[in-house]
């Protein structure tokens, strides 16, 4: 009598002409859910294909499951929404501009009111943490930074205008208080090695190719100066963050020492490693591994 109940989930009937439970393939991923939940806000896209349109009309991938083709990755937070109407995402959470523009796709205007910038009485964006970079979303940023170099130069022009006795001593005091800058550095690079039958005399190491430096611009270019290499990113503003420097030099401990000398200290570490057999007829393994150290300075 079991199989009554699973085949009223499998095939549709003429009352009821989709079934309970619905399998979706939107952009690849696979979603499970029942015909309550994707109807549960009327007036969407969804409560729209599956209550105004017929089953037979509706897309459909090799497998016979319903096919949406939008973000899969996004739709996690589509459907959870269609579940209670509530919004909840992680910390953080990098896609919230596309998120937003999927809840317009799916006909969702409570949800996308939810992921509109929040604005405060100042016009500028509110503490929200799932804002990725607010920089780039404030009518302000262009100015605060405008502000903030002019506010940089006036203790140059003051002490240019005392004279050069004290010119000196306020330039050390604005260049140290400039350099004691809190922030994270993280130094990361990928090696590889062959190892053969006997690890002892056949290992093959090959040296470092590239050191990778991410953190705040600013801070990456007082540390290295002119070793470091900014030719994949060179229009990065100074208080923006970028992942895509590297040093012009392949030795890490010249790496540590320029940290170290600039007061910053090692907090984290991490590695990862792969291996796989060089040719078929040896025994000989590539291992292959990228690590990253993460330097913070108060």
């Amino acid at each position: 009598m079991a199989l009554a109940d699973n085949a009223g989930c499998a095939k549709p009937n003429e009352d009821f002409p989709f079934p309970d439970i619905i399998e979706l393939n939107v952009g690849g991923q696979v979603y499970i859910t029942r015909h309550p939940t994707l109807v549960s806000v009327p007036g969407s896209l969804l409560w729209e294909m599956f209550t105004q349109k017929n089953i037979r009309s509706l897309a459909r991938d090799s497998k016979g499951r319903f096919f949406v083709d939008r973000d899969g990755f996004l739709f996690r937070y589509i459907l959870d929404y269609m579940r209670d109407q509530q919004l909840v995402l992680p910390d953080h959470f990098p896609e919230r501009s596309r998120l937003q523009r999927e809840a317009e796709y799916f006909m969702l205007p409570e949800l996308v009111k939810m992921l509109a910038p929040k604005l405060s009485k100042q016009n500028s964006l509110g503490d929200d943490p799932c804002q990725s970079d607010p920089e780039e979303l404030s009518p302000n940023a262009e100015a605060n930074r405008n502000l903030t170099s002019a506010s940089a130069m006036l203790p140059a022009a003051a002490a240019a205008a005392a004279g050069p006795g004290t010119a000196g001593a306020v330039g050390v005091g604005a260049a140290s208080a400039d350099v004691r800058r809190a922030g994270f550095i993280t130094i990361g690079y990928r090696g590889s090695y062959t190892l053969g039958r006997d690890s002892q005399t056949d290992a093959k190491f090959r040296r470092v190719a590239r050191i990778m430096v991410c953190g705040k611009t600013s801070l990456a270019k007082e540390v290295f100066g002119d070793t470091l290499n900014e030719s994949r990113d060179p229009d990065r503003p100074p208080e923006r963050y970028t992942s895509r420097y590297y040093l012009k030099f392949t030795f890490l401990e010249q790496a540590f020492d320029k940290l170290a000398d600039a007061g910053f200290h090692m907090v984290a570490c991490n590695s990862t490693g792969t291996c796989a057999f060089a040719h078929d007829q040896t025994d000989d393994r590539i291992w292959t591994s990228y690590t990253e150290y993460v330097f913070y300075r108060e």
